[in-house]
C-alpha cells in the first residue's frame, strides 16, 4: 500500500506542479505587460519589473492555493482513470474510501507548504515588491501614506491627521474619557511619536475637566512633552489601511484582539480568519466532491465531460461559501457558523456517498 501511496502522491504532485507553473506563467505575464507602461519612468527598467512580478509569485500561489490543488487533483485523477490504472487499483481490491484517503492525505501535505508559504514568505515578499517599485519609480512611500485616523484604545480616543510611517504623526489629538458619558481631558499636539508602548507628544496643550459641585471646571497646561501608554503599535496602524486578505492569520488575530477589547467592530476581519481556518476543509470538500464524477463512469468518452462538471460544481460551491461570509456581514449572521456549517455538511454529505460509492 506505501508504493501505491508514493505513486499516487506522486502523480497530484506532477500535475499540481504544471497547473501551479501554467497559472503563475499566465499571471506573471499579463502583469509583466501591465508594468510595462511604467518602464522608463525614473529607475524602472525592465530588470526592476521582473524582480517585481517575481517576487509577487508568492502572493499569488497563496491566493489560488485552493484552485491550483483542485485543478492538479483532478487532473492526476483524471489521467489515472484514463489510462484504466484506477481499474486495476480497484481489480487489486482497493477501494474508493483508501483512494480517497490517499488522496485527501497528499491533499493535506500540499495545503502544508501552501500555509507556509502565504503566512511566512508572502508577508516579507509583498513588501517588498511594493517597496522595491515605489523605490524604483521614485516614489516617497511615506507620502503615499498621509491618512488620518480614528483610533480607540482603551478610555482614549485618538485622532491622527497625518500619519508618516506607522511611527511618526502629525496633528494628534487626544480625548480621554473619565466615564462612558464623562469628559476627563483633551491633549493636542501638532506632533507625535510612538515607540510601540508610549504615545511621545511634543509641545502639546493639556485641557483638562473637573466637577466643582453642579459646575464643570477647566483648566488649561502646556507641556514641552506628553507621554500616555498606548496597546497600539506600527504594524497595527499599517493594517488600519489595508484589505483584510492582506494581512497575515497572526495578524488578523491581533487585530480582531485589539478591535475586540476596545468595543469595536472587527467582523470583516473574522470572517476572514475563519475563511482561512475552514479553507482546509473546503478544499478537501471540493476535491472530494469532485472525485465523485472521476468515479461515476471510467470510459474515456465521458470521463472529461465528468472532470470538468465536478470542477465546474467545486468551484461553484467555493463561491457559495464566499457569498456566505458577506450575507454573514450584511445581516450581522454568526460569522463562524456562516463559514464553518456549509462546508462541514457538504463534507458529511461527500464522504457518506463516497463510502456508498466503495461499498457497491
Amino acid at each position: 500500500m506505501k508504493i501505491l501511496d508514493r505513486y499516487i502522491v506522486k502523480t497530484m504532485a506532477f500535475y499540481t506542479s504544471a497547473v501551479m507553473l501554467v497559472w503563475l506563467g499566465i499571471y506573471a505575464f499579463f502583469n509583466f505587460l501591465e508594468e510595462v507602461t511604467f518602464i522608463g519612468q525614473a529607475n524602472y527598467t525592465v530588470f526592476e519589473v521582473t524582480k517585481y512580478v517575481i517576487s509577487d509569485i508568492p502572493a499569488v500561489v497563496y491566493s489560488y492555493s485552493s484552485v491550483i490543488i483542485l485543478l492538479g487533483s483532478l487532473l492526476a485523477l483524471g489521467h489515472l482513470a484514463s489510462t484504466s490504472q484506477l481499474v486495476v487499483i480497484r481489480s487489486a481490491g482497493v477501494s474508493i474510501m483508501q483512494i480517497s484517503n490517499i488522496v485527501v492525505r497528499a491533499a493535506l501535505m500540499f495545503i502544508a507548504i501552501v500555509i507556509f508559504i502565504g503566512e511566512l514568505v508572502t508577508p516579507i515578499t509583498i513588501e517588498y515588491a511594493e517597496s522595491l517599485r515605489a523605490k524604483a519609480l521614485g516614489e516617497n512611500i511615506t507620502f503615499k501614506n498621509q491618512q488620518g485616523f480614528w483610533l480607540k484604545d482603551s478610555e482614549l480616543f485618538i485622532h491622527v491627521k497625518k500619519n508618516f510611517d506607522g511611527k511618526s504623526f502629525q496633528d494628534v489629538t487626544l480625548i480621554k474619557l473619565r466615564a462612558p458619558d464623562t469628559l476627563d481631558s483633551i491633549v493636542h499636539s501638532d506632533s507625535a511619536i510612538s515607540n510601540g508602548d508610549n504615545l511621545e507628544l511634543s509641545q502639546s496643550i493639556h485641557y483638562q475637566f473637573g466637577k466643582d459641585g453642579n459646575l464643570t471646571t477647566f483648566s488649561e497646561n502646556n507641556f514641552e512633552k506628553y507621554s500616555v501608554q498606548v496597546s497600539f503599535n506600527k504594524k497595527l496602524i499599517e493594517n488600519l489601511k489595508k484589505d483584510p486578505r492582506e494581512l497575515s492569520t497572526w495578524h488578523l488575530y491581533q487585530q480582531i484582539r485589539f478591535l475586540t477589547i476596545n468595543h469595536l467592530a472587527a467582523d470583516i476581519f473574522e470572517v476572514e480568519i475563519y475563511k482561512r481556518l475552514m479553507k482546509p476543509i473546503t478544499l478537501i470538500a471540493m476535491i472530494l466532491f469532485s472525485m465523485l464524477f472521476v468515479f461515476g463512469s471510467l470510459r474515456d468518452a465521458s470521463l472529461g465531460k465528468n472532470i470538468f462538471l465536478g470542477l465546474m460544481m467545486s468551484l461553484f460551491f467555493e463561491l457559495a461559501s464566499r457569498i456566505g461570509g458577506v450575507l454573514s456581514l450584511r445581516f450581522d449572521y454568526n460569522h463562524f457558523l456562516s463559514a464553518s456549517i456549509p462546508t462541514l455538511l457538504m463534507l458529511v454529505f461527500v464522504w457518506a456517498l463516497l463510502k456508498k460509492k466503495s461499498a457497491t
